[in-house]
């Protein structure tokens, strides 16, 4: 680790609620000097551009840690992306334990934000703010901010319980049988992808691990506590994936001259209750004593020994302001919510209630829903309310599909046919979903189809392969074909194919109806993220749900919400929602189907969609009373 232990009193000096300026000046940017008073404690001292040799451009750098990939991304001030690059990461998969490496993490930032400066042709100077998104993948490091092993291996590189692992499936089961009022605010009931069922797994098997821990950390939080040496902890995180009441600050957020960061939305109670009492102790410092809200500026920015070129850091200046992280989900949600046409939002531009009429569908390995209102919604299955997690002083509730991209790849990669699709694809140079997309064209017009997904008319997908976040949140739940045959074809391929994008989108679809029923009204779709790039799979989109979906005019939404976080810390717009409304921008808006045709099929194959889970569980119950 680059120095970060002794800055580990940072979080407890700088004011971390009080309200950003309220400039939007477009002037070249600030550049910051670190400097530590002889209390230690910090403030940013601006030089004037002049002295400093004012760079040509003001560029607002982002970086997403997926599951798979650290990327970074390179943004002007209009949102334009300059340039993007990607570094593959390491996973270990074993069962329901699926780990990675923090050390592994941060080599691969490094290497993608200094191709992305590359690429883009933008010298380290002219970055003006970084903002940090990843995975809700929980981080263990101890006093010297080394990694801490949550593995059965022992090995200390696998120091990450990744989000989608279930290891704590029996963990969760426990901790909601408690009933705590803090549940209320995650659906009703924790999910195994959430971080106190993994905290109370590893304190009950990994006894060791648990007594070396200093820091539990969500992967975004630990970026920009690497970057910066400051561990505040940020609202979306604490909020979405800890039980952190984030409403507690809603008084403090109207307090303008705030310097209260004792992070006050900790339920004590819950947390003796599930038998994590020990994570309370010294002002909840293992878990984070202080809370920030997204984009805001942390420490003195970029520490020099994150900043420095060599060894394997991030070839950046010291002293850059560095944003209070979120959720890559989140991040996205942010990159794409106010990109509406222009038509739309003039239309709207008063209403402040615009925003509750759109859902995001940030669409990668899993799915993320997003939705805010001005209200709290209570909602059975669905995460949230989540005060601030994500628009500030909008309520966040957010849906999801636990396996989506990964679904497809499975089904794709499973396959009999699959080598000899992938050969075919690559020789034609496009990708396995491109030429799958043909095929089913092609498929069409051989048997003179009247519309592409009648060709799925005998077969039907249940996608819950990684069990159901929403709205059912059933974590048992599993996935079910129906009208399987001995076919082993590249086409039937297609039509397998075919028939989990549609599964997928049902899935969607319930979630939208069971958020409207209760209070939401959501009647536009925002998508992005990889599958989102996919014609097929928002096209099936749009004709299932019956909403128009709008896609960005910059693919990279979940950079680009990151990087928002970067200018929002550089003060260059006074809140995330401000940032949002400058640098977001429509692109393709996609229709759906105005034949009723399509809608009736639609409807009844969602109609035995939904009876698919009903036979699931009553099969589920038949083996129980069998084996009783």
């Amino acid at each position: 680790m680059s120095g970060s232990s002794n800055r580990k009193g940072w979080s407890d000096t700088i004011p971390l609620l009080g309200q950003h300026s309220k400039s939007k000046s477009k002037s070249q940017p600030h550049h910051y000097k670190p400097q530590l008073h002889s209390d230690h404690s910090v403030c940013l001292e601006m030089t004037s551009p002049a002295a400093a040799g004012a760079p040509l451009r003001t560029v607002f750098l982002g970086v997403d840690v997926g599951t798979g990939s650290a990327r970074a991304g390179l943004f002007d001030e209009n949102g334009k992306l300059l340039g993007s690059s990607s570094s593959p990461i390491q996973i270990w998969k074993d069962g329901d334990c699926i780990e990675q490496s923090s050390t592994d993490i941060w080599h691969a930032v490094c290497a993608a934000v200094k191709a992305a400066c590359t690429i883009a042709n933008v010298a380290g100077e002219e970055v003006t703010g970084i903002g940090f998104a990843a995975t809700c993948s929980l981080v263990a490091v101890d006093s010297d901010g080394s990694p801490v092993t949550v593995s059965w291996s022992g090995d200390s590189r696998r120091n990450i319980i990744v989000w989608m692992d279930h290891r704590a499936v029996e963990q969760a089961q426990r901790i909601n049988s408690s009933n705590s009022p803090v549940l209320q605010y995650c659906g009703g009931a924790l999910s195994p992808e959430m971080q106190p069922p993994k905290l109370l797994w590893v304190k009950e098997n990994l006894q060791e691990s648990w007594s070396m821990v200093l820091r539990w950390m969500d992967l975004s939080d630990w970026l920009s506590y690497r970057a910066t040496g400051d561990d505040t902890r940020s609202l979306c995180t604490t909020v979405c994936k800890w039980t952190y009441l984030g409403h507690a600050h809603m008084q403090r957020n109207n307090e303008k001259n705030s310097r209260d960061m004792e992070a006050c939305g900790w339920d004590d109670d819950f947390w003796e209750e599930i038998g994590l009492g020990d994570l309370v102790d010294g002002h909840h410092a293992k878990i984070g004593r202080s809370v920030a809200f997204p984009g805001h500026p942390l420490g003195s920015g970029l520490t020099p020994a994150a900043a420095q070129a060599r060894n394997f850091e991030l070839g950046l200046v010291a002293g850059i302001p560095v944003g209070t992280s979120l959720i890559d989900a989140h991040a996205g949600g942010v990159g794409v919510m106010e990109s509406v046409p222009v038509s739309d939002s003039e239309a709207k531009d008063d209403d402040v209630e615009s925003l509750c009429h759109r859902m995001v569908l940030v669409c990668g390995t899993s799915t993320c829903h997003m939705a805010v209102s001005r209200s709290k919604l209570f909602i059975p299955g669905v995460w949230g309310p989540f005060w601030s997690a994500m628009v500030p002083e909008y309520w966040l509730t957010e849906g999801g599909q636990s396996a989506t991209g990964a679904l497809l790849d499975h089904i794709i990669e499973n396959h009999v046919a699959s080598a000899h699709l992938a050969n075919r694809a690559a020789s034609k140079s496009i990708s396995i979903f491109e030429l799958l997309n043909k095929t089913l064209e092609s498929m069409m017009l051989d048997l003179k189809l009247p519309f592409l997904a009648s060709l799925t008319e005998e077969i039907h997908v249940l996608p819950d392969f990684h069990g159901n976040r929403s709205p059912i949140a059933d974590p048992k739940a599993k996935g079910m074909l129906c009208g399987l045959t001995l076919d082993t074809s590249e086409k039937q391929l297609a039509l397998l194919y075919l028939a989990t994008v549609q599964g997928i989108a049902y899935g969607t679809r319930h979630i939208v109806e069971h958020s409207n029923a209760h209070g939401h009204k959501i009647d536009t779709i925002l998508a992005c993220g990889g599958l989102a790039k996919n014609p097929l799979f928002i096209q099936e989109h749009a004709d299932i749900i019956g909403c128009p979906i709008i896609l960005p005019r910059e693919s990279e939404s979940v950079l680009l919400g990151a990087a928002i976080l970067g200018a929002v810390a550089a003060r260059k717009y006074s809140s995330v929602h401000d940032a949002m409304k400058a640098l977001n921008a429509a692109g393709q808006v996609i229709h759906p189907s105005k034949d009723p045709k399509v809608k009736k099929y639609h409807d009844t194959k969602y109609r035995i969609f939904r009876e698919l889970y009903e036979q699931q569980l009553s099969h589920r119950s038949l083996m129980a009373q069998a084996l009783a």
